[in-house]
């Protein structure tokens, strides 16, 4: 996480809203030869408490992790380089603007016969996303043939100790200057998402001391 306090001071709340609605992140543990890490689908409770993921079996994390191990999963939004001619006044540094969240705590593995409620809650979540289309549900496959699929997959809880938030948004700059910034971000920005990312930009609050 970023150690300027300027891009740390959301609440717990905006940084869970916004895992759970991403619901993609990179997990992370340390293994014997080194960091693991898989791209993985994520579904945080809405306490921030626990995360439901699965892994198929034969992932070097899935294998490392027969009794709880400690992990994190950083989830991250849009991201854009900032050049320094954009803000319009002198003296200024390129840049990358970004919103990261990291959530940090112990990955333990479930009983199978928890994976198929996992995978249904987690679907779920999704689907609701594409309304007013039907939602698919497992219950739409073949008789046998999600058990034979789940056969290869693992279910795992995240219990939570700790969520941080960067929203890296130029909240260190006046506001004429981020806004600026945030008007090129939309028009000529490098990275993904930056039509968000912008319009983060050009809602952010100004830096605050606490």
């Amino acid at each position: 996480m970023h150690p300027n306090p300027a891009f740390r001071q959301d609440p717990d709340s905006r940084n869970i809203g916004f895992a759970r609605e991403r619901g993609f992140g990179t997990l992370a543990v340390n293994g014997e030869g080194g960091p693991l890490t898989a791209h993985i689908p994520v579904l945080l409770s809405e306490d921030g408490k626990q995360a439901e993921l699965h892994l198929v079996r034969s992932n070097p994390i899935a294998q490392a992790c027969k009794e709880p191990l400690k992990a994190a999963i950083t989830v991250t939004g849009p991201d854009s380089y900032i050049s320094p001619d954009w803000y319009g006044v002198a003296d200024q540094v390129p840049t990358w603007n970004y919103v990261a969240i990291r959530i940090t705590g112990t990955l333990r593995p479930l009983p199978q016969n928890e994976l198929r409620p996992l995978l249904d809650r987690l679907s779920a979540h999704f689907e609701t996303h594409l309304l007013p289309k039907p939602p698919w549900t497992s219950a739409k496959m073949s008789e046998g043939v999600m058990d034979r699929m789940m056969r290869q997959i693992q279910p795992f809880l995240f219990d939570v100790d700790r969520i941080e938030g960067t929203w890296k948004l130029g909240q260190n700059k006046p506001d004429k200057v981020r806004i600026a910034a945030a008007d090129h971000v939309a028009a000529y920005g490098i990275g993904q998402d930056t039509q968000t990312l912008s319009a983060l930009m050009r809602g952010a609050k100004p830096e605050t001391t606490t």
